[in-house]
């Protein structure tokens, strides 16, 4: 049931997928960010879920910033619909790291044009961790790892300030195809790309056993049939070595552009990994040995951006709601 009380709305726009979290409610929506236009007028019909099926599907977002700054407002302003039938929310977003003044500016018009009252655009690094508990009224260093679809975001942050921010062009994606890769190589299926994330997931975080085995469905090419194999956890580790190495060599290159006080701090106070692409298993550890720094795994690693952006909201402004 859509309450029609006005309140804000934190909105994480993602890639690949669209959270909405609603003061005193919870995450209330989460849909994939995209649009379908109609074949016969290439206007956008459906949104999210419905979109997907759809044969004409555009993601109109790219690492935070609509790559399609129309399809962008009308996703955003129907999700916005959806969740507020009956009035204007104030939006609070997440605004990429190290963007210009003109990025940010064009994120803000883009919520005032979907019918926000208000917009306050967070930095992604500080939103990150507030969701991922991370304590910033310190002045000691700490470290957060943003695992996205197909982008790596990478911060040390000092005093509730982001001091150092870094991206790469690898992320939860790569790791997907890898193990597609794998399956089809070793195992002669194919498998999609919801399956290889499946996969993924399934595997778990831990390091140990790494002598379990995951059932992965598929499609074998030539008899056209259904297939289930087994695929070694370790099997899935090794795959997936080539995209974690790039996350790790883009957090090493954090650490050393840390002034030296604060990478000093993170020896001690670590990293903590969000994202979708954290919850591979072996990652932690990984970065862990290859930091020499304790690395911890949020809570809630897929949620972490909406939750940091809600709370931004309550320390902002705790106990009101517009």
């Amino acid at each position: 049931m859509v309450s029609p009380l006005g309140r804000d709305l934190a909105i994480d726009l993602g890639s690949v997928s669209t959270q909405i979290h609603a003061r005193g409610r919870g995450i209330v929506l989460n849909e994939p960010t995209a649009v379908a236009r109609s074949p016969e007028t290439g206007r956008a019909v459906r949104f999210g879920a419905q979109a997907v099926c759809c044969g004409d599907t555009c993601w109109p977002v790219r690492g935070g910033m609509p790559g399609d700054p129309e399809l962008a407002r009308l996703l955003i302003r129907h999700f916005v619909h959806r969740v507020h039938k009956f009035t204007r929310p104030r939006l609070v977003m997440a605004l990429p790291d190290g963007c210009s003044p003109i990025v940010a500016r064009t994120l803000g018009d883009l919520a005032y044009e979907a019918d926000a009252r208000g917009v306050v655009l967070v930095p992604h690094a500080l939103a990150v961790a507030l969701g991922a508990g991370v304590a910033l009224d310190e002045p000691a260093g700490a470290m957060v790892v943003d695992i996205g679809p197909g982008l790596t975001r990478i911060a040390v942050l000092a005093g509730g300030d982001v001091v150092t921010a870094a991206s790469t062009g690898v992320g939860g994606d790569d790791m997907n195809r890898a193990i597609t890769r794998l399956v089809e190589h070793r195992h002669g299926i194919l498998i999609s790309e919801s399956e290889a994330e499946a996969v993924k997931r399934d595997a778990g975080t831990a390091w140990k056993p790494l002598h379990r085995q995951v059932l992965v469905h598929g499609h074998d090419p030539e008899t056209g049939c259904e297939r289930v194999v087994a695929v070694p956890v370790h099997d899935l580790y090794e795959a997936t070595r080539q995209p974690v190495d790039a996350i790790v060599r883009a957090a090493a290159q954090a650490v050393e552009h840390c002034p030296p006080e604060l990478a000093a701090d993170l020896g001690e106070r670590g990293a903590t990994l969000a994202g979708g692409g954290s919850l591979l298993r072996g990652l932690a550890r990984r970065l862990r040995t290859a930091l020499a720094i304790p690395v911890r795994r949020a809570d809630q690693p897929v949620e972490t951006v909406a939750l940091g952006l809600a709370r931004y909201v309550d320390r902002r402004w705790p106990g009101r709601t517009p």
